[in-house]
């Protein structure tokens, strides 16, 4: 594992701010933005992305495509996977060292030991950052819901995007896929274009109604804009017309459709002047970690047997799970090998219903616990799932413990997955840190 950073005490001094990790409100962060003077108010136009899946590779291939016209694009994303550093893209670059240390020490000097959960107060840092040095657009994903994200303090957004909803920290959004949208929706400005990717009918009436309310037009996956693949093209499709693409480097069918959704974002805001080739060459230089990422060297690679394939995704929940799972299957239609899957989960997940999207096609599982995560579901409850699921599990206290006990007869196809956490150990561990 890397040492830790300078920056890292400030994480752990924040940690002490507010006794609840996650207590969605704006009351705190509003508090502390006008303290530091409205950096908000001062950040490059911004891409407000919000949704429970796909919200990450979005917004990667927005930054690859609006990057290949020459744009400056400051990106804020959440989890990272190794380094905190992960989150802050300055104009390209991850947010240095010393950058963010400095970040860190001014809102914690000006919150002045009040109340404030981490992730707001890490937000403010960032907007700070995004304020004092220059680029052209701001690529701003939302951390939890929408509504009362510490995100959602930005006014007037070039566009609001929602990717596919799905049920996902209902201790947090609500215990319905109604109850989620209506936060997800909170991000949507008046007279600001909506961009949603394909959702339930029930998801889709809460969105509908949401924009309503606040006077926000709206343009649809399947009705306003479609993404899809024909003789191994993407084609896509909106009011203004048909492009004929090449299909995005990110794998998996799902991509298709976060590339259409970045593709209809960037077409109905004509003033970022973002052309067709640009659009070409960031479907094809996209890279997003820990997401159907195949690892072709490093330590973890060096465990399993020699020939085998290892693949990475942070997939955790129910939906996430069909998704990588008709992912891999389409790529044992190509080159068949028996599946071994890797697991480890938070108990905060739905393990059985992500684990029955790999029945009949996964092999075997390996259930492992998440380092140092006190959420982590142990090995035994890994495999109680796996069994539920009608798949044969054994358990192993470490990663690397797992990846050692996978047999080379025949040779098989292994999948890390079930935590963005998990993914984030992995590539530490194998040495290919996402940069």
């Amino acid at each position: 594992m890397a040492g830790l950073d300078p920056s890292d005490s400030y994480l752990e001094r924040f940690l002490k701010l507010h006794p609840r990790e996650i207590d969605l409100s704006l009351g705190r962060m509003q508090r502390l933005l006008d303290a530091l003077g409205n950096p908000e108010r001062s950040v490059p136009p911004a891409i407000h992305v919000a949704g429970t899946n796909g919200k990450g590779s979005t917004v990667a291939f927005l930054r690859s495509m609006l990057e290949a016209a020459g744009k400056r694009v400051h990106v804020f994303t959440s989890p990272h996977l190794v380094r905190f550093h992960e989150r802050i893209r300055l104009a390209g670059e991850l947010v240095s060292e010393a950058g963010l240390a400095a970040a860190f020490e001014e809102v914690e000097r000006v919150n002045a030991g009040e109340a404030i959960t981490v992730f707001e107060i890490t937000t403010a840092a960032a907007f700070l950052l995004f304020a004092r040095h220059p680029a052209d657009v701001l690529l701003l994903e939302v951390g939890l819901g929408g509504r009362l994200d510490a995100t959602n303090v930005i006014d007037q957004p070039l566009a609001s995007v929602i990717t596919p909803i799905s049920i996902d920290h209902t201790k947090f959004l609500g215990d319905s896929l109604e109850e989620i949208a209506i936060e997800k929706a909170g991000i949507l400005k008046r007279g600001r274009p909506g961009i949603v990717a394909t959702q339930t009918d029930s998801v889709r009436d809460v969105i509908e109604a949401c924009a309503a309310r606040v006077g926000a037009p709206l343009l649809f996956s399947g009705q306003d804009w479609q993404a899809r693949e024909e003789r191994g093209r993407l084609v896509f499709e909106d009011l203004n017309g048909l492009l004929d693409l090449p299909l995005p480097r990110l794998r998996g069918r799902h991509q298709q459709e976060n590339a259409g959704t970045a593709i209809a974002t960037l077409r109905v805001l004509p003033e970022l002047q973002v052309p067709l080739e640009a659009v070409e060459k960031g479907l094809q230089t996209t890279d997003w970690p820990g997401r159907l990422q195949r690892l072709g060297s490093g330590r973890l690679v060096d465990l399993i047997p020699g020939g085998a394939e290892l693949w990475l995704d942070g997939a955790h929940n129910p939906d996430g799970g069909r998704v990588i799972s008709a992912a891999m299957a389409d790529v044992e239609d190509r080159h068949q090998r028996p599946l071994v899957l890797v697991v480890g989960m938070l108990n905060t997940k739905d393990s059985d219903r992500f684990l029955e999207a790999f029945s009949g096609l996964a092999a075997h599982v390996h259930a492992v616990p998440i380092a140092g995560n006190e959420n982590s579901r142990t090995p035994d409850e890994v495999v109680e799932a796996a069994h539920r699921a009608h798949l044969t599990a054994t358990p192993h206290a470490t990663l690397e413990e797992a990846l050692r006990a996978i047999s080379p007869d025949p040779l098989p196809r292994v999948l890390i997955t079930g935590s963005l956490y998990l993914a984030g150990e992995a590539l530490a561990a194998n040495g290919t840190p996402p940069a």
